[in-house]
């Protein structure tokens, strides 16, 4: 990693989300690095931005995509993968492969995942159970002693239009967020001190635009030191009973 890099590495970047954070990036003064496994459809969704080909399963393209990176947005998803374990080995493998292929390296880490994660009888964990491996990935990046910030959003593109920001905490409440909101939102984060550490969930609607973002992002409580899951969570997924690789996961990626 530079010391001094203004290049930030957007996974899912070509996604719905992601191309909203990458444009996002750019008004900021940062350079969107946007992270595709095909270079011409990433050139023609994101033109004029700065592709690496790299897959999320294959660590090597990884270590290659992330020279030179000292910040990673997480916007990534398995929505168009029909494998029956897209889910696993997308949203939560594709996290834990990027911090793998960091190799002990630093980078401060911004990932989207979505309300209702620790919901677990909602019936989006029915099947594959998709929100217990999204909460998973949050738990890597938290254990994973690097800086971070873990963004819920809720429904996207969905719910009353507006550009007025509303964060909440614990996983408990409902709402749609715009994704070009949700967009300049992950951007701000990346270099906002006031978001170092936490998770919150997050919703827009009518009212004033959001403009102050630190005093937003001051809004929300840190999560505990060393802490799985964050600060206001319930506690209903003991690491205990989680799977042997998950468990082999966390103890590798751990670092405090």
């Amino acid at each position: 990693m530079s010391e001094a890099s203004d290049r930030v590495l957007v996974v899912g970047a070509t996604g719905r989300t992601g191309r909203h954070v990458v444009p996002a990036l750019s008004e900021r003064g940062l350079t969107p690095v946007a992270l595709a496994r095909d270079e011409q459809r990433a050139a023609s969704l994101l033109p004029g931005t700065e592709i690496v080909v790299g897959d999320l399963e294959d660590i090597a393209s990884l270590r290659a995509a992330l020279r030179g990176i000292d910040d990673i947005v997480f916007v990534h998803g398995s929505d168009a993968d029909s494998r029956a374990d897209s889910v696993r080995r997308v949203d939560y493998g594709g996290v834990v492969n990027v911090l793998r292929a960091l190799d002990g390296a630093k980078a401060r880490l911004v990932l989207q995942t979505s309300i209702f994660v620790t919901r677990r009888d909602h019936y989006f964990n029915d099947g594959a159970h998709a929100l217990d491996w999204k909460r998973r990935s949050e738990r890597v990046v938290r254990l994973s002693g690097l800086p971070y910030t873990v963004v819920r959003p809720g429904w996207l593109d969905g719910g009353d239009a507006g550009r007025h920001v509303t964060l909440e905490q614990g996983d408990a409440g409902e709402g749609g967020i715009d994704r070009a909101v949700l967009g300049a939102l992950l951007a701000e984060t990346v270099r906002n001190e006031a978001s170092l550490g936490k998770t919150f969930e997050v919703y827009s609607g009518p009212g004033s635009p959001t403009g102050d973002w630190t005093a937003l992002f001051g809004q929300a409580a840190r999560d505990s030191a060393s802490a799985a899951d964050g600060v206001k969570d319930t506690d209903n997924m003991p690491l205990a009973d989680e799977p042997v690789d998950v468990r082999a996961d966390l103890s590798a990626l751990r670092t405090d």
